[in-house]
């Protein structure tokens, strides 16, 4: 864990100079955005990234009895509907039990015992929600809403919720570090962003069963698929996209065409 402290604040000192410095002699490690400091030779090294990276960090190790990668610790802040205390001492095969075609798709990736440190890898994982919860838990009140289709909800309350992943092997413990930022942007953004309005709305509506359920989008979709067919519709006119087009990942990936263009067109439906 403090290899990955100090990894961080390497990091941190070398891309952002002006928000934030370590004296090497005191070991103290100064935020300027927060106007706070830390002295990393006393503070644990989980709670310095809690109080100074709006990250999550989870922390996966070798068991030398069985050769499985097992999660041991972590700073878990922004989870929806995953519990780190449930979790923590299970290998990676059962905490990803729920997702569908783990085994198949994503194991090698995640579970390589000879990953290299220089090569990470990264990911993004959506969701739509409801507002922007950052953190929630089944048992919270709002975590029922998932499983009901409000009559009154509107397209101006829904947001487009993507956690960027990376997966990385620190170099001396040897240790992979997953850790994720949880990042909002309303839906209604979409309305004016060629091409994706269309290409979601396939994925909503002819995407594997599984997979939509494991993503859990049926308590907006009554809103979401109406909204998405009116901006597609919409931007087929305007001749920002073909009739013809046939949908598939934009060439652009993760942008859209004209992404650095900001079309002044009303959001409200």
């Amino acid at each position: 864990m403090k290899e990955l402290m100090e990894m961080v604040i390497q990091f941190l000192c070398a891309r952002y100079p002006n928000q934030f410095y370590y004296n090497e002699w005191t070991g103290m490690f100064h935020n300027h955005i927060l106007a706070s400091r830390s002295d990393t030779r006393k503070i644990r090294p989980l709670v310095f990234l809690l109080q100074n990276v709006p990250e999550d960090f989870l922390i996966v190790q070798k068991d030398e009895k069985t050769g499985l990668s097992v999660l041991t610790a972590g700073v878990s802040c922004s989870a929806v509907g995953w519990n780190l205390s449930l979790k923590i001492g299970q290998p990676l095969h059962q905490i990803h039990g729920p997702v569908p075609f783990y085994k198949e798709k994503m194991s090698f990736s995640m579970d390589r015992s000879n990953m290299p440190c220089d090569k990470p890898i990264q990911r993004g994982s959506w969701g739509l929600e409801i507002g922007e919860p950052l953190y929630l838990q089944a048992e919270d009140p709002d975590f029922a809403m998932r499983t009901q289709q409000d009559p009154q909800l509107k397209v101006s309350d829904i947001s487009l919720r993507v956690d960027w992943q990376t997966l990385r092997r620190m170099p001396r413990s040897q240790a992979i570090v997953f850790n994720f930022k949880a990042l909002f942007t309303p839906l209604t953004h979409f309305r004016r962003e060629p091409f994706v309005p269309k290409l979601l709305l396939k994925v909503l509506s002819e995407g594997q069963k599984s997979i939509m359920e494991y993503k859990g989008t049926w308590h907006v979709e009554h809103v979401v698929l109406p909204a998405l067919k009116l901006w597609a519709d919409e931007q087929e006119e305007h001749k920002w996209v073909p009739r013809d087009w046939q949908v598939r990942t934009l060439d652009e990936d993760p942008f859209y065409p004209g992404w650095g263009y900001n079309r002044d067109y009303d959001d409200d439906s």
